[in-house]
């Protein structure tokens, strides 16, 4: 009888260590920014979000006003869409996301919070709305580079997240993404599956419709010379960063030919080798 209690009590144990482990209700009060981590899940919080100055953002004043406007909608409890911020790299789309949290995120109205999910735990997703479906503080989901190959079937959780299932999106969440793609999946795939599948339409249609359960779909492009130049002078301005403002524009220039292109991130990049090479922090 012993014996086999012994047997019992291992195969209990053994159980419970396959079991995936609980995860602690959230404490929302920790802070206003979180990482949702897998294995064990648990909504890690970030005391201190790094951010940009939403003033810093330049050529993208109508997607800034856009999104600014659906967040406050949604912060202030009021309908407001999902988003997908798209296009090209470097262009400010996930500063944008958490420049507006830190705007209208204040000390005197805490309301709003940010979680952070990463692209390879999306299939994750129902879980962390479980744990998140109650709280009274509204809630953005933030995924960073989004986007999914031919065989990867985890947007089917994002699918039913944005707008399908029988319990759906709840009221207090909503989801932003950033993506190089449009419809998150490489335009070569797309066009595979168009020319080889018996049924082109139906076999594209499940991935391809992904991007259309987004209410705003926000396109970022690459940037002018004289926005490039405008991102510099504004930079050189913020940080106080005195000097010949026309060299510094000729380097910055020189900067962006090495890098191939002239973005936000170029522009940020030259500021920080500026910065270096005159001894001034940022």
């Amino acid at each position: 009888m012993k014996q086999e209690d012994d047997i019992s009590t291992r195969i209990a144990e053994a159980l419970e260590r396959l079991a995936p482990a609980k995860l602690l209700a959230p404490d929302f009060d920790a802070a206003d920014a979180f990482i949702w981590n897998i294995a064990p899940d648990q909504l890690v919080p970030v005391t201190s979000v790094k951010h940009v100055d939403i003033k810093l953002l330049q050529a993208i004043d109508q997607m800034r006003d856009i999104l600014s406007q659906n967040t406050q909608q949604f912060a202030n409890g009021f309908p407001a869409n999902n988003a997908l911020l798209w296009g090209a790299r470097g262009m400010g789309k996930s500063a944008l996301i958490k420049a507006l949290h830190a705007i209208i995120r204040t000390p005197e109205n805490r309301a709003l919070a940010l979680i952070e999910i990463h692209r390879e735990d999306i299939s994750s997703l129902p879980r962390l709305l479980n744990h998140i479906r109650n709280t009274k503080r509204r809630v953005i989901l933030f995924c960073d580079d989004l986007s999914f190959d031919n065989d990867d079937s985890s947007y089917k959780s994002l699918k039913a997240v944005l707008e399908g299932g029988i319990l759906g999106r709840p009221e207090n969440v909503i989801f932003y993404a950033t993506s190089n793609r449009r419809h998150l999946m490489p335009r070569p795939i797309i066009e595979n599956e168009r020319s080889t599948a018996t049924a082109p339409a139906e076999s594209v249609e499940e991935k391809v419709s992904l991007s259309d359960r987004f209410g705003l779909w926000l396109g970022f492009h690459s940037c002018a010379q004289d926005d490039y130049l405008a991102m510099i002078d504004g930079y050189l301005d913020y940080y106080n960063i005195e000097g010949d403002k026309e060299i510094f524009q000729i380097q910055a220039l020189e900067w962006a030919k090495t890098r191939g292109a002239r973005s936000g991130r170029v522009a940020w990049q030259f500021i920080q080798d500026l910065a270096g090479r005159h001894k001034i922090t940022l």
